[in-house]
């Protein structure tokens, strides 16, 4: 005799060894014997084998048609044998009965399980809900299917295309085109990003790393509100009596610093001038909400995101040929280069000139390191400059930059393209802590100084940045920054680009007022401005890095070179020469020490994952390991 059992939620057939009062015995077919709970055991029977039942009765279930048995079972609680003998309309044989069994068991929507053997019919609302989600997933199936087949056919579904970046880079697992874009993953053994390239959902790998930054920082888009002024300043501003002029570089379009230089009896008045766009709008109105939202322009190479409406910009930064408001701090010098007083006022300044960095660097550089005034406007006014800002330098006891490092200057060429897309990108190098270089950082750094100290002096409530033990932050309270060799050092020189300055600006202008300040230290507004700025700009700074790194990698394609000389900074982690790139090559030796020079084979550029996979070849002179080797710019 055999009997059919249940264990472990499966249906199971052997041959019956003994009856116990609680229990059974049987023998499987695979041979292995066991004992089973006598309430486990659904039926005995005679015929056929129980090697053959379930394999049968499988192959006889897949003919009943479970609509119909739903029919015919009655509503009450029934046992499979029960249902068996109204469906054959006789007493079922042991084949008939498992097969009534199995399709029951298969068929959870149309019957719920009572019990071991016993079901209940679902009722018909219950059935009709369950049929309708059963039909939803299998329409879901479908469509996730043939999304995943339109991505590797290289076609982009409609479904991910109008959501992309929340597909792409704010994945819910439970969505149709989550799942789509993951199967299509997994049969091509593509990333995300590779496969909507290759359909045309993402123009290129910087695509997707803007796409990336924009969705986390600027999920509106970095459009203004259409509706948003432009503020005019007040009237009747005094008119100064210089001719100021900017240095910056090409791409400046937010000029934010100018100088003046007037001679005097005693010796010259020298003016730092900074736009002033908080004279036109104070904290609350729709300018400056607008820049407390972003808080800092964003720079990356090729592109920029401002803080300000170009519109706005554009009406308050310092450019030649107009006369925009401006806060300005004179500097009266004795011919000895001796301070004699200082004072700040508010007023309209004429600009004459914007001198550009790569119009007059190499001259003035070579000639202010030559202790001469250089051949170029207001070369006599930057020799002065010049002079001064060594003075603030030696004063402070900090040089402005680090002897030795360098400057890049990332330029890309939207109207070609290359093997990567478009864009060719030139990278040029500048040592840093050039005399004009110097000039601007050393005017910059006394005035942030001078403005931040009469803040703490007031008891006004201003946003500084300090420096202790290498980190910089920002804090609310007046505090040293050790890397320049100052206290305090307030940011109030680039109000057009940093929210920071802005708000150090307004309370600047109501200090010079007699007026109360709109922000107090312990203001949560103030608060705020300070913990959000320092999280934003960070994020920005990252950004940037990135952007560079990536544009690295696309120059080395671009050049088409296929070796690259490197220094090591430490073990296997390396400096490209002469590009600001930094990665690790796994091959050079144990041991190498750290300043060697080293030749690396290219092997892989990555610009979506911005890697470079690289192979020592061997040690290369010392001169290439300082970094002597000029850049060379450009490409094909």
């Amino acid at each position: 005799m055999y009997i059919l059992f249940e264990e472990d939620g499966a249906h199971r057939a052997g041959t019956l060894l003994a009856d116990h009062d609680s229990s059974v015995s049987v023998e499987l077919p695979s041979g292995k014997r066991s004992k089973v709970k006598a309430g486990n055991v659904l039926m005995r029977f005679e015929s056929p084998a129980a090697d053959t039942l379930l394999a049968d009765a499988a192959t006889l279930a897949d003919d009943i048609e479970i609509e119909f048995l739903w029919e015919v079972s009655a509503d009450a609680e029934f046992g499979f044998q029960d249902l068996a003998r109204d469906y054959h309309g006789r007493a079922p044989t042991a084949l008939e009965a498992t097969a009534i069994l199995l399709r029951l068991h298969s068929a959870p929507i149309y019957f719920h399980r009572k019990g071991r053997g016993r079901f209940r019919r679902a009722p018909p609302d219950i059935l009709r809900a369950a049929l309708a989600g059963q039909e939803k997933k299998r329409q879901q199936q479908l469509a996730v299917a043939r999304m995943a087949s339109e991505l590797l056919a290289g076609r982009c579904p409609d479904e991910i295309a109008a959501d992309l970046d929340r597909v792409l880079y704010r994945p819910d697992r439970n969505r149709l085109e989550v799942k789509a874009l993951e199967a299509a993953c997994t049969e091509s053994g593509r990333s995300a990003p590779q496969l909507l390239i290759a359909s045309g959902a993402l123009a290129s790998a910087y695509d997707y790393h803007l796409r990336a930054f924009l969705f986390e920082h600027f999920p509106r888009g970095t459009a203004f509100d259409a509706e948003l002024l432009v503020p005019e300043p007040p009237v009747g501003l005094p008119r100064a009596t210089v001719s100021a002029f900017s240095i910056d570089d090409a791409e400046t379009t937010e000029i934010d610093d100018a100088f003046s230089v007037t001679p005097t009896e005693a010796g010259w008045r020298i003016g730092i001038h900074i736009a002033a766009p908080g004279l036109a709008f104070g904290p609350g109105t729709p300018a400056a909400t607008a820049a407390r939202a972003r808080l800092s322009t964003v720079y990356f190479p090729g592109n920029k995101i401002t803080m300000l409406p170009d519109a706005l910009v554009g009406r308050y930064t310092l450019s030649a040929g107009s006369t925009p408001p401006a806060l300005s701090l004179y500097l009266d010098i004795g011919r000895d280069l001796r301070i004699l007083g200082h004072d700040t006022r508010v007023e309209c300044v004429p600009i004459a000139a914007n001198l550009r960095h790569h119009e007059i660097e190499d001259r003035v550089n070579a000639s202010l390191a030559a202790g001469e005034a250089p051949d170029v406007p207001y070369g006599a006014e930057l020799a002065l400059l010049h002079e001064l800002a060594c003075v603030f330098e030696a004063g402070r006891g900090k040089p402005s930059a680090r002897a030795g490092l360098y400057d890049y200057n990332f330029a890309v060429d939207w109207s070609r393209s290359g093997a990567d897309g478009p864009g060719l990108v030139s990278i040029t190098r500048r040592t840093r802590g050039a005399p004009l270089d110097k000039l601007v950082a050393e005017l910059m750094i006394f005035a942030n100084h001078t403005w931040g100290a009469a803040l703490a002096e007031a008891g006004i409530a201003a946003l500084y940045r300090a420096q202790t033990s290498g980190k910089a932050r920002m804090t609310s309270v007046p505090a040293a920054h050790e890397g320049l060799g100052v206290e305090p050092y307030a940011w109030c020189t680039s109000p057009l680009r940093r929210y920071v300055d802005l708000l150090n600006q307004w309370q600047l202008l109501a200090w010079l007022a007699g007026e109360a300040p709109p922000f107090e230290r312990r203001g949560e507004d103030f608060l705020a401005a300070l913990s959000d700025f320092e999280q934003t700009y960070a994020a920005y700074a990252e950004f940037q890095r990135r952007m560079e790194r990536y544009w690295c990698l696309r120059y080395l394609r671009q050049m088409a070179w296929q070796e690259l000389d490197a220094v090591v900074l430490r073990e296997n982690l390396v400096r490209a020469i002469p590009l600001p790139l930094v990665f690790r090559c796994p091959s050079i030796p144990a041991g190498t020490a750290p300043g060697t020079g080293v030749r690396l084979a290219i092997e892989s550029i990555d610009g979506l994952a911005i890697e470079l996979g690289t192979r020592y070849l061997g040690i290369v002179p010392a001169s290439v390991a300082r970094g002597d080797t000029e850049i060379e710019a450009g490409g094909q």
